[in-house]
């Protein structure tokens, strides 16, 4: 018998992909500084962060705009490698995008999560999408004090450090995978100026 549950999550999630890669590809006052579709090992993330730490200093990015931009990157692609779900071939389904453009830079994350979890994930973007800076803070401080461990390891901080060092609402976008996974993706707007 051949396996094709495997084919058309790849194939899926793949599309998905490329039809990022065009969308910011075809807009000329937007250039993608680096993009990645697969596994996320720990060498790669870091050879990223440094890259792009590297590529904002020598386009004049004030430091402040360094250090939001490489904490939300950092943020996004550790918990990506640490909580993003495996298909049955045990491979990471997982993307990036790092897109500048002359006011913002994008960062464009995407894996694979369970059907299970979608409703806890739609939840908790909302509420922290719906807060103002110091309801932000209050919750931040609030979980490295109380904060409880989610049965992959996390405390919950992720989309909360992306939420308020962005300064912006986080986007994000499900799509419906067979198995009982679904593949998420979130955008982070950094403004540069």
């Amino acid at each position: 018998m051949i396996d094709t549950t495997h084919s058309a999550i790849s194939s899926e999630v793949r599309s998905y992909f490329l039809n990022l890669l065009e969308k910011f590809s075809s807009d000329k006052k937007k250039s993608i500084m680096v993009n990645h579709f697969g596994e996320f090992s720990q060498d790669l993330i870091n050879s990223i962060a440094s890259s792009v730490e590297e590529q904002m200093i020598h386009a004049g990015d004030q430091k402040k705009v360094v250090k939001r931009v490489f904490s939300i990157l950092i943020e996004g692609l550790q918990n990506i490698r640490l909580h993003g779900e495996r298909d049955e071939k045990g491979k990471q389904q997982a993307f990036l995008f790092l897109v500048k453009n002359p006011t913002n830079y994008k960062i464009a994350l995407g894996n694979m999560i369970q059907d299970e979890d979608v409703e806890m994930v739609e939840k908790y973007l909302t509420k922290i999408n719906n807060m103002n800076s110091e309801q932000l803070k209050e919750l931040y401080t609030s979980i490295l004090t109380n904060g409880t461990i989610s049965k992959k390891g996390g405390a919950g901080l992720g989309f909360l450090t992306m939420r308020i060092k962005s300064e912006n609402k986080l986007d994000y976008q499900l799509l419906d995978l067979p198995n009982q996974k679904v593949f998420f993706s979130v955008e982070v707007v950094i403004n540069r100026l």
